[in-house]
């Protein structure tokens, strides 16, 4: 499933391996697209937004699910 989170507080390189690092500790087949300007990640996983998203807020960021594609 395609899941697109908003994710504030990602200001560099580090920020953006710190997330994809937590989501692949969750999920290691999962793909991790990240538009930092943007702030927008996407993940492609079977895991649930839900888990998803605890685990990049375990991180210290702020994250809002935005929506759930099936793919």
């Amino acid at each position: 499933m395609n899941q697109t989170f908003d994710v504030q507080g990602m200001t560099c390189g580090h920020c953006e391996r710190a997330v994809t690092q937590a989501v692949k500790t969750l999920d290691p087949l999962a793909e991790v697209k990240i538009d930092r300007p943007a702030g927008k990640v996407e993940v492609q996983t079977t895991q649930s937004r839900e888990a998803v998203a605890r685990v990049i807020a375990e991180e210290g960021y702020a994250v809002t699910p935005q929506h759930a594609v099936r793919r």
